[in-house]
């Protein structure tokens, strides 16, 4: 086999595995759950800037939503 063709079956391989798991996973049981508290997790803003769950906060708390896109 040539050296050229091995890093797309590798890659192939992979791409395989990934979409074999992800058909196994049970989206109900991923994330928190309604009324669950999650941790604290930072992430980027639009403007580059980190912001954390924290950091959110009102005076009275914070609501997440989560929303799934119809292309995942």
């Amino acid at each position: 086999m040539r050296r050229c063709m091995r890093p797309a079956i590798v890659a192939v391989a992979a791409l395989l595995a990934v979409v074999v798991r992800a058909q196994s996973i049970d989206p109900q049981t991923l994330g928190p759950k309604v009324g669950e508290r999650v941790p604290d997790f930072s992430l980027p803003d639009q403007q580059g800037v980190t912001r954390s769950l924290r950091s959110t906060f009102g005076p009275k708390g914070a609501v997440l939503v989560f929303f799934r896109s119809a292309d995942w």
